[in-house]
Protein backbone atom coordinates (compact mmCIF):
# COMPACT_ATOMS: atom_id res chain seq x y z
CA UNK A 1 0.00 0.00 0.00
CA UNK A 2 1.52 3.90 -0.90
CA UNK A 3 0.18 6.92 -0.49
CA UNK A 4 1.69 9.74 -2.49
CA UNK A 5 1.04 13.47 -2.86
CA UNK A 6 0.31 15.67 -5.59
CA UNK A 7 -1.09 18.35 -4.68
CA UNK A 8 -2.36 20.39 -1.73
CA UNK A 9 1.10 19.52 -0.03
CA UNK A 10 2.36 22.42 2.13
CA UNK A 11 0.28 24.56 0.05
CA UNK A 12 -3.92 25.49 0.64
CA UNK A 13 -5.01 24.42 -2.34
CA UNK A 14 -4.94 22.01 -5.70
CA UNK A 15 -5.96 18.77 -3.59
CA UNK A 16 -4.89 15.90 -5.45
CA UNK A 17 -3.78 12.44 -3.40
CA UNK A 18 -3.01 8.84 -5.05
CA UNK A 19 -3.64 5.53 -3.31
CA UNK A 20 -1.97 2.48 -4.88
CA UNK A 21 -3.20 -0.68 -2.79
CA UNK A 22 -4.48 -4.41 -4.40
CA UNK A 23 -3.15 -3.77 -7.67
CA UNK A 24 -4.97 -0.73 -8.12
CA UNK A 25 -4.21 3.14 -8.39
CA UNK A 26 -7.31 5.23 -7.01
CA UNK A 27 -6.69 8.90 -7.25
CA UNK A 28 -8.92 11.23 -4.05
CA UNK A 29 -9.47 14.47 -5.79
CA UNK A 30 -7.93 16.07 -8.57
CA UNK A 31 -7.77 19.93 -8.06
CA UNK A 32 -6.96 23.60 -9.08
CA UNK A 33 -3.55 25.78 -7.66
CA UNK A 34 -5.40 28.45 -7.02
CA UNK A 35 -3.91 32.04 -5.73
CA UNK A 36 -1.67 34.58 -8.12
CA UNK A 37 -1.11 33.96 -11.77
CA UNK A 38 2.19 32.44 -11.87
CA UNK A 39 0.16 29.09 -10.86
CA UNK A 40 -0.74 28.76 -14.44
CA UNK A 41 2.45 26.79 -14.69
CA UNK A 42 1.95 24.76 -11.73
CA UNK A 43 -1.91 23.68 -13.18
CA UNK A 44 -0.24 23.23 -16.43
CA UNK A 45 2.87 20.73 -15.41
CA UNK A 46 2.51 17.05 -15.15
CA UNK A 47 0.21 14.94 -12.40
CA UNK A 48 3.49 12.93 -11.29
CA UNK A 49 1.65 9.93 -12.39
CA UNK A 50 0.38 8.39 -15.40
CA UNK A 51 -3.58 9.86 -15.78
CA UNK A 52 -4.09 6.60 -18.06
CA UNK A 53 -3.27 4.62 -15.31
CA UNK A 54 -5.44 5.87 -13.00
CA UNK A 55 -8.19 3.20 -12.08
CA UNK A 56 -10.80 5.30 -10.75
CA UNK A 57 -11.14 8.59 -9.13
CA UNK A 58 -13.07 9.80 -5.52
CA UNK A 59 -14.51 13.28 -5.41
CA UNK A 60 -14.98 14.89 -1.93
CA UNK A 61 -16.67 17.70 -3.30
CA UNK A 62 -16.97 20.25 -5.85
CA UNK A 63 -15.23 23.24 -4.89
CA UNK A 64 -12.68 24.07 -8.16
CA UNK A 65 -9.32 23.27 -5.99
CA UNK A 66 -10.85 19.65 -5.73
CA UNK A 67 -12.29 18.89 -9.19
CA UNK A 68 -10.99 21.70 -11.42
CA UNK A 69 -8.40 19.85 -13.11
CA UNK A 70 -10.32 16.61 -13.55
CA UNK A 71 -10.97 17.73 -17.55
CA UNK A 72 -7.03 18.09 -17.72
CA UNK A 73 -6.67 14.41 -16.14
CA UNK A 74 -9.06 13.36 -18.97
CA UNK A 75 -7.25 15.03 -21.64
CA UNK A 76 -4.39 13.87 -20.75
CA UNK A 77 -5.46 10.43 -20.75
CA UNK A 78 -7.64 9.37 -17.51
CA UNK A 79 -10.74 7.28 -19.02
CA UNK A 80 -11.64 5.34 -15.73
CA UNK A 81 -14.66 6.24 -13.39
CA UNK A 82 -15.70 8.88 -11.20
CA UNK A 83 -17.68 8.72 -8.09
CA UNK A 84 -18.71 11.51 -5.84
CA UNK A 85 -22.44 11.98 -3.79
CA UNK A 86 -25.17 13.20 -6.21
CA UNK A 87 -25.23 16.82 -4.88
CA UNK A 88 -21.05 16.89 -6.07
CA UNK A 89 -21.87 15.34 -9.38
CA UNK A 90 -24.68 17.96 -10.15
CA UNK A 91 -22.06 21.03 -8.63
CA UNK A 92 -19.29 19.78 -9.81
CA UNK A 93 -20.64 19.93 -13.52
CA UNK A 94 -21.06 23.32 -12.88
CA UNK A 95 -17.71 24.41 -11.51
CA UNK A 96 -15.84 22.60 -14.62
CA UNK A 97 -17.93 23.84 -17.35
CA UNK A 98 -17.37 27.50 -16.12
CA UNK A 99 -13.76 26.81 -15.52
CA UNK A 100 -13.25 26.01 -18.93
CA UNK A 101 -15.06 28.85 -20.25
CA UNK A 102 -13.07 30.78 -18.67
CA UNK A 103 -9.74 29.25 -19.58
CA UNK A 104 -11.14 29.52 -23.23
CA UNK A 105 -12.23 33.14 -22.65
CA UNK A 106 -8.57 33.60 -21.47
CA UNK A 107 -6.98 32.15 -24.08
CA UNK A 108 -8.70 34.01 -26.47
CA UNK A 109 -8.14 37.26 -24.90
CA UNK A 110 -4.40 36.88 -24.94
CA UNK A 111 -4.32 35.81 -28.70
CA UNK A 112 -6.44 38.97 -29.54
CA UNK A 113 -4.11 41.46 -27.71
CA UNK A 114 -1.16 39.21 -28.41
CA UNK A 115 -0.21 39.25 -24.33
CA UNK A 116 4.00 38.57 -24.11
CA UNK A 117 4.05 35.17 -22.19
CA UNK A 118 0.68 34.67 -22.24
CA UNK A 119 -1.39 31.40 -22.41
CA UNK A 120 -2.87 31.04 -25.99
CA UNK A 121 -4.44 27.80 -25.46
CA UNK A 122 -6.80 26.89 -22.65
CA UNK A 123 -5.47 24.30 -19.94
CA UNK A 124 -8.69 22.58 -20.98
CA UNK A 125 -11.50 23.25 -22.87
CA UNK A 126 -15.14 22.69 -23.11
CA UNK A 127 -15.04 19.52 -24.54
CA UNK A 128 -12.43 18.28 -22.27
CA UNK A 129 -15.31 19.06 -19.37
CA UNK A 130 -17.79 17.11 -20.83
CA UNK A 131 -15.57 14.17 -21.17
CA UNK A 132 -15.46 14.66 -17.24
CA UNK A 133 -18.65 15.23 -17.01
CA UNK A 134 -19.62 11.71 -19.08
CA UNK A 135 -17.00 9.58 -16.37
CA UNK A 136 -19.34 10.58 -13.39
CA UNK A 137 -21.00 6.68 -12.12
CA UNK A 138 -23.97 6.52 -10.61
CA UNK A 139 -24.01 9.18 -7.14
CA UNK A 140 -22.95 7.26 -3.27
CA UNK A 141 -24.78 7.82 -0.53
CA UNK A 142 -23.14 8.67 2.85
CA UNK A 143 -22.73 6.29 5.04
CA UNK A 144 -23.35 3.38 2.92
CA UNK A 145 -20.09 1.28 2.30
CA UNK A 146 -19.23 0.30 -1.51
CA UNK A 147 -16.78 -2.09 -3.19
CA UNK A 148 -14.48 -0.05 -5.71
CA UNK A 149 -12.15 -3.19 -6.34
CA UNK A 150 -11.17 -6.66 -4.94
CA UNK A 151 -9.97 -5.85 -1.42
CA UNK A 152 -10.86 -2.19 -1.37
CA UNK A 153 -13.62 -0.86 0.34
CA UNK A 154 -14.85 3.15 0.37
CA UNK A 155 -17.57 4.80 2.29
CA UNK A 156 -18.51 8.84 2.09
CA UNK A 157 -18.90 10.48 5.47
CA UNK A 158 -20.84 14.05 5.55
CA UNK A 159 -18.11 16.44 5.67
CA UNK A 160 -19.92 19.48 6.48
CA UNK A 161 -18.21 21.90 3.93
CA UNK A 162 -20.65 22.30 1.42
CA UNK A 163 -23.65 20.86 -0.62
CA UNK A 164 -23.01 17.07 -0.97
CA UNK A 165 -19.16 16.97 0.66
CA UNK A 166 -17.84 14.07 1.89
CA UNK A 167 -14.84 12.40 3.76
CA UNK A 168 -13.59 9.22 1.73
CA UNK A 169 -12.47 6.17 4.02
CA UNK A 170 -10.83 2.87 2.25
CA UNK A 171 -10.71 0.00 3.66
CA UNK A 172 -7.65 -1.82 2.46
CA UNK A 173 -7.12 -5.47 2.60
CA UNK A 174 -3.84 -7.04 1.01
CA UNK A 175 -3.43 -10.36 2.12
CA UNK A 176 -3.24 -10.59 6.27
CA UNK A 177 -2.74 -6.51 6.11
CA UNK A 178 -5.95 -4.45 6.25
CA UNK A 179 -5.63 -0.41 6.81
CA UNK A 180 -8.66 2.44 7.45
CA UNK A 181 -7.48 5.00 5.56
CA UNK A 182 -9.44 8.19 5.70
CA UNK A 183 -9.84 11.34 3.36
CA UNK A 184 -11.11 14.12 5.56
CA UNK A 185 -11.89 16.38 2.15
CA UNK A 186 -12.40 19.84 3.40
CA UNK A 187 -13.98 19.86 6.89
CA UNK A 188 -17.21 22.13 7.89
CA UNK A 189 -17.88 23.87 10.98
CA UNK A 190 -21.09 22.20 12.04
CA UNK A 191 -24.15 24.56 13.68
CA UNK A 192 -24.84 25.55 9.78
CA UNK A 193 -28.30 26.13 8.84
CA UNK A 194 -27.69 24.84 5.29
CA UNK A 195 -26.00 21.67 6.09
CA UNK A 196 -25.26 18.75 8.19
CA UNK A 197 -23.00 18.36 10.76
CA UNK A 198 -19.98 16.31 9.82
CA UNK A 199 -20.38 12.91 10.96
CA UNK A 200 -16.65 11.20 10.38
CA UNK A 201 -16.74 8.00 11.11
CA UNK A 202 -13.91 5.95 13.94
CA UNK A 203 -10.89 3.24 14.69
CA UNK A 204 -8.91 5.10 11.63
CA UNK A 205 -5.76 3.57 10.78
CA UNK A 206 -4.46 6.39 8.57
CA UNK A 207 -5.64 10.08 8.16
CA UNK A 208 -4.94 12.56 5.27
CA UNK A 209 -6.40 16.07 6.68
CA UNK A 210 -7.45 19.49 5.82
CA UNK A 211 -5.67 22.42 8.24
CA UNK A 212 -6.34 25.63 6.41
CA UNK A 213 -7.65 27.27 9.70
CA UNK A 214 -5.11 25.04 12.03
CA UNK A 215 -4.00 28.18 13.70
CA UNK A 216 -6.95 29.99 14.86
CA UNK A 217 -10.55 29.82 15.56
CA UNK A 218 -13.62 31.76 13.84
CA UNK A 219 -15.52 34.68 15.33
CA UNK A 220 -18.82 32.87 16.56
CA UNK A 221 -21.46 32.58 13.57
CA UNK A 222 -23.90 34.64 15.25
CA UNK A 223 -21.36 37.72 15.64
CA UNK A 224 -20.57 37.00 12.18
CA UNK A 225 -23.96 37.62 10.98
CA UNK A 226 -24.27 40.82 13.40
CA UNK A 227 -21.25 41.88 12.08
CA UNK A 228 -22.48 41.73 8.24
CA UNK A 229 -25.62 43.55 9.16
CA UNK A 230 -23.81 46.38 11.02
CA UNK A 231 -21.59 46.37 8.08
CA UNK A 232 -24.64 46.88 5.68
CA UNK A 233 -26.51 49.25 7.54
CA UNK A 234 -23.21 51.35 7.79
CA UNK A 235 -22.99 51.71 3.81
CA UNK A 236 -26.22 52.61 3.68
CA UNK A 237 -26.50 55.14 6.16
CA UNK A 238 -23.18 56.60 3.87
CA UNK A 239 -24.93 56.37 0.81
CA UNK A 240 -22.35 53.43 -0.65
CA UNK A 241 -22.71 50.50 -1.79
CA UNK A 242 -21.80 47.00 -0.56
CA UNK A 243 -19.82 45.08 -2.62
CA UNK A 244 -19.31 41.11 -1.33
CA UNK A 245 -16.75 38.75 -3.54
CA UNK A 246 -18.46 35.40 -2.87
CA UNK A 247 -17.72 31.92 -3.36
CA UNK A 248 -20.69 30.73 -5.92
CA UNK A 249 -21.37 26.99 -3.48
CA UNK A 250 -22.34 27.66 -0.22
CA UNK A 251 -21.12 30.91 0.62
CA UNK A 252 -23.88 32.64 -1.65
CA UNK A 253 -26.47 30.87 -0.57
CA UNK A 254 -26.04 30.83 3.18
CA UNK A 255 -26.03 35.11 2.52
CA UNK A 256 -28.94 34.94 0.92
CA UNK A 257 -30.33 33.25 3.70
CA UNK A 258 -29.20 35.14 6.46
CA UNK A 259 -30.20 38.39 4.49
CA UNK A 260 -33.67 37.17 4.04
CA UNK A 261 -33.48 36.70 8.01
CA UNK A 262 -32.27 39.93 8.40
CA UNK A 263 -35.00 41.54 6.14
CA UNK A 264 -37.52 39.75 8.28
CA UNK A 265 -36.34 40.65 11.59
CA UNK A 266 -35.68 44.30 10.57
CA UNK A 267 -32.27 44.35 11.28
CA UNK A 268 -31.94 45.20 7.44
CA UNK A 269 -34.06 48.14 6.30
CA UNK A 270 -36.53 47.18 3.56
CA UNK A 271 -35.75 48.79 0.25
CA UNK A 272 -31.79 48.26 -0.43
CA UNK A 273 -31.43 46.01 -4.05
CA UNK A 274 -29.51 43.39 -4.00
CA UNK A 275 -27.90 41.46 -6.70
CA UNK A 276 -26.19 38.02 -7.44
CA UNK A 277 -24.19 38.24 -9.87
CA UNK A 278 -22.38 35.28 -10.93
CA UNK A 279 -24.00 32.72 -13.29
CA UNK A 280 -22.25 29.90 -11.42
CA UNK A 281 -23.84 30.83 -7.86
CA UNK A 282 -27.57 30.64 -9.74
CA UNK A 283 -27.49 27.59 -11.20
CA UNK A 284 -25.78 26.45 -7.63
CA UNK A 285 -28.79 27.61 -5.64
CA UNK A 286 -30.92 25.94 -7.88
CA UNK A 287 -29.68 22.56 -7.20
CA UNK A 288 -29.55 23.09 -3.90
CA UNK A 289 -33.36 22.53 -4.00
CA UNK A 290 -32.70 18.97 -6.20
CA UNK A 291 -30.80 18.12 -3.09
CA UNK A 292 -32.99 17.58 -0.31
CA UNK A 293 -30.65 14.64 1.02
CA UNK A 294 -27.62 16.99 1.66
CA UNK A 295 -29.07 19.90 3.18
CA UNK A 296 -30.01 21.06 6.67
CA UNK A 297 -33.17 20.19 8.23
CA UNK A 298 -34.93 23.42 8.25
CA UNK A 299 -33.91 24.58 4.69
CA UNK A 300 -35.25 21.18 3.13
CA UNK A 301 -38.15 21.53 5.36
CA UNK A 302 -39.04 25.08 3.51
CA UNK A 303 -38.42 23.21 0.14
CA UNK A 304 -40.82 20.29 0.98
CA UNK A 305 -43.80 23.07 2.12
CA UNK A 306 -42.83 24.82 -0.87
CA UNK A 307 -40.88 27.49 0.35
CA UNK A 308 -37.92 29.23 -1.38
CA UNK A 309 -35.22 29.70 1.42
CA UNK A 310 -33.27 31.67 -0.61
CA UNK A 311 -36.33 34.30 -2.12
CA UNK A 312 -36.33 37.51 -0.35
CA UNK A 313 -37.67 41.17 -1.69
CA UNK A 314 -35.65 43.20 -3.78
CA UNK A 315 -33.38 40.35 -5.01
CA UNK A 316 -32.47 40.63 -8.60
CA UNK A 317 -30.19 37.37 -10.44
CA UNK A 318 -28.05 39.11 -12.87
CA UNK A 319 -27.65 36.16 -15.31
CA UNK A 320 -26.44 38.79 -18.44
CA UNK A 321 -23.08 40.38 -18.39
CA UNK A 322 -24.74 43.91 -19.35
CA UNK A 323 -26.72 43.26 -16.41
CA UNK A 324 -23.55 43.05 -14.63
CA UNK A 325 -22.02 46.09 -16.27
CA UNK A 326 -25.56 47.72 -15.89
CA UNK A 327 -24.63 47.66 -11.69
CA UNK A 328 -21.69 50.24 -12.47
CA UNK A 329 -24.58 52.87 -12.68
CA UNK A 330 -25.74 52.13 -9.73
CA UNK A 331 -23.98 54.60 -6.80
CA UNK A 332 -26.06 53.88 -3.83
CA UNK A 333 -28.41 51.50 -2.09
CA UNK A 334 -27.19 48.36 -3.68
CA UNK A 335 -25.39 45.40 -2.32
CA UNK A 336 -23.76 43.14 -4.74
CA UNK A 337 -22.85 39.70 -4.14
CA UNK A 338 -20.07 38.91 -7.31
CA UNK A 339 -17.58 35.85 -8.09
CA UNK A 340 -14.64 35.23 -7.34
CA UNK A 341 -14.74 34.81 -3.36
CA UNK A 342 -10.52 35.62 -3.88
CA UNK A 343 -10.69 38.27 -6.67
CA UNK A 344 -9.01 36.17 -9.04
CA UNK A 345 -11.19 36.47 -11.82
CA UNK A 346 -14.89 37.43 -12.86
CA UNK A 347 -17.68 39.84 -12.06
CA UNK A 348 -16.54 40.61 -8.70
CA UNK A 349 -13.34 42.45 -10.20
CA UNK A 350 -15.38 45.30 -12.22
CA UNK A 351 -17.47 45.96 -9.38
CA UNK A 352 -14.32 47.01 -7.76
CA UNK A 353 -12.59 48.84 -10.02
CA UNK A 354 -15.90 50.64 -10.00
CA UNK A 355 -16.32 50.81 -5.97
CA UNK A 356 -12.87 50.42 -4.38
CA UNK A 357 -12.22 54.47 -4.28
CA UNK A 358 -15.23 55.45 -3.12
CA UNK A 359 -15.26 56.19 0.76
CA UNK A 360 -19.06 55.67 0.94
CA UNK A 361 -18.72 52.06 -0.09
CA UNK A 362 -17.52 48.77 1.55
CA UNK A 363 -16.46 45.49 0.54
CA UNK A 364 -17.66 42.85 2.56
CA UNK A 365 -14.39 39.81 2.39
CA UNK A 366 -16.60 36.61 4.32
CA UNK A 367 -14.29 33.72 2.96
CA UNK A 368 -10.56 32.10 2.94
CA UNK A 369 -7.97 34.19 0.49
CA UNK A 370 -4.91 32.63 -0.51
CA UNK A 371 -1.59 34.21 -0.66
CA UNK A 372 -0.80 36.10 -3.96
CA UNK A 373 -4.86 36.99 -4.57
CA UNK A 374 -6.26 40.16 -4.76
CA UNK A 375 -8.49 39.62 -1.78
CA UNK A 376 -5.40 39.01 0.10
CA UNK A 377 -3.86 42.15 -1.15
CA UNK A 378 -6.98 44.04 -0.25
CA UNK A 379 -7.38 42.14 3.13
CA UNK A 380 -3.66 42.48 4.13
CA UNK A 381 -4.43 46.89 3.71
CA UNK A 382 -2.78 47.76 0.02
CA UNK A 383 -3.71 51.45 -0.60
CA UNK A 384 -3.78 50.94 -4.17
CA UNK A 385 -3.94 48.10 -6.38
CA UNK A 386 -4.07 46.89 -9.79
CA UNK A 387 -7.32 46.13 -11.98
CA UNK A 388 -7.29 45.81 -15.85
CA UNK A 389 -4.36 47.82 -16.50
CA UNK A 390 -5.66 50.65 -13.45
CA UNK A 391 -3.73 51.63 -10.30
CA UNK A 392 -7.19 52.04 -8.15
CA UNK A 393 -6.89 53.40 -4.62
CA UNK A 394 -8.47 51.98 -2.06
CA UNK A 395 -10.48 54.30 -0.33
CA UNK A 396 -14.10 52.11 0.46
CA UNK A 397 -14.51 50.38 3.80
CA UNK A 398 -12.54 47.40 3.93
CA UNK A 399 -14.32 44.34 6.32
CA UNK A 400 -13.35 41.02 7.09
CA UNK A 401 -15.85 38.34 8.52
CA UNK A 402 -14.53 34.81 9.00
CA UNK A 403 -16.98 33.27 10.99
CA UNK A 404 -18.69 32.40 7.98
CA UNK A 405 -15.91 30.52 6.92
CA UNK A 406 -17.07 26.78 5.60
CA UNK A 407 -14.05 25.32 6.79
CA UNK A 408 -13.61 24.00 10.84
CA UNK A 409 -11.17 26.17 12.84
CA UNK A 410 -8.63 24.86 14.99
CA UNK A 411 -10.91 23.83 18.18
CA UNK A 412 -13.47 22.08 15.18
CA UNK A 413 -10.70 20.52 13.63
CA UNK A 414 -8.09 19.25 16.42
CA UNK A 415 -11.88 17.85 17.80
CA UNK A 416 -12.86 15.87 14.64
CA UNK A 417 -9.27 14.51 14.74
CA UNK A 418 -9.70 13.04 18.68
CA UNK A 419 -13.34 11.61 17.41
CA UNK A 420 -11.12 9.41 14.58
CA UNK A 421 -9.80 7.25 17.78
CA UNK A 422 -5.78 7.53 17.73
CA UNK A 423 -4.79 6.96 13.98
CA UNK A 424 -1.16 5.54 13.48
CA UNK A 425 -0.42 8.31 11.01
CA UNK A 426 -1.91 11.59 10.24
CA UNK A 427 -0.46 13.50 7.19
CA UNK A 428 -1.41 17.54 7.25
CA UNK A 429 -2.41 18.84 3.89
CA UNK A 430 -4.60 22.04 2.58
CA UNK A 431 -2.48 24.77 5.14
CA UNK A 432 -0.04 26.90 4.99
CA UNK A 433 3.15 25.70 6.14
CA UNK A 434 3.38 27.51 9.10
CA UNK A 435 -0.04 26.53 9.97
CA UNK A 436 0.22 23.09 9.43
CA UNK A 437 3.33 23.11 12.13
CA UNK A 438 1.49 24.81 14.94
CA UNK A 439 -1.73 22.40 14.43
CA UNK A 440 0.72 19.18 14.10
CA UNK A 441 2.52 19.77 17.61
CA UNK A 442 -1.14 20.20 19.02
CA UNK A 443 -2.10 16.81 18.12
CA UNK A 444 -1.62 13.64 20.26
CA UNK A 445 -0.87 10.07 19.41
CA UNK A 446 0.09 8.42 15.91
CA UNK A 447 2.97 10.05 13.97
CA UNK A 448 2.13 12.92 12.50
CA UNK A 449 3.64 14.54 8.72
CA UNK A 450 3.57 17.30 6.73
CA UNK A 451 4.52 15.83 2.92
CA UNK A 452 6.01 17.72 0.14
CA UNK A 453 5.32 17.54 -3.37
CA UNK A 454 5.18 13.95 -5.20
CA UNK A 455 6.37 12.52 -1.71
CA UNK A 456 5.46 8.89 -1.26
CA UNK A 457 5.01 6.80 2.10
CA UNK A 458 4.10 3.42 2.94
CA UNK A 459 1.19 2.42 5.06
Amino acid sequence: MKLSFHGAARQVTGSCHLVEAAGKKILVDCGMFQGAHELHDENAADFGFEPAEIDLLLLTHAHLDHCGRIPLLVSRGFSGSILSTAATRDLARLVMMDSAHLHEEEARRNRRKGRKGGRFEPLYDTVDALDAVGLFGKPVRYAKPIELFPGIMATFFEAGHILGSASILLEITEGTRRRRVLFSGDIGPGGRVLLNDPAPPADVDVVVMETTYGDRDHRSLAGSVQEFYAAIRATEARGGNVIIPTFALERAQELLWYLREGLEAGHIKPGLSLYLDSPMAISATRIFGRHLEAMGPEPARMVRNGEDPFDLPGLHFTQEARGSMELNDVRSGAVIMAGSGMCTGGRVRHHLRHTLAHPESSIIFVGFAAEGTLARIIIDGASRVKLFGDEVPVRAQIHTINGFSAHAGRSALKAWHASLGTPDQTFLVHGEPKVMEAFGRELTGGTVRIPVMGEAFEL
